[in-house]
């Protein structure tokens, strides 16, 4: 696996990742109109394509391959970086 510091301009990397967010009853992140009702924030798993990293704050922007959601995450909270391909429409 490529350490997040070793990312290359140019290349295309994904990773696992966790983040804290707003879940819904099934565990994945909520997305809804204003004045849903969800159970509450929990920790959320998945993996991401990562989009920027921003070393001087030590985070990553990311797109979850799952929900197509943008997450900020820090570097402590991604792992199994690699390269990837991407095939299709990825936004």
């Amino acid at each position: 696996m490529i350490d997040v510091l070793d990312i290359q301009p140019g290349e295309r990397y994904g990773c696992k990742f966790r983040t804290v967010t707003m879940l819904n009853d099934q565990g994945e992140p909520a997305t809804g109109s204003p004045g849903d009702s969800f159970p509450g924030p929990g920790v959320y798993e998945s993996i991401g394509i990562i989009q920027t990293r921003d070393l001087e704050n030590q985070k990553v922007k990311l797109i979850d391959t799952v929900s197509r959601l943008t997450f900020v995450v820090s570097f402590d909270d991604i792992w199994d970086i690699d390269t990837i391909e991407v095939i299709g429409d990825e936004s």
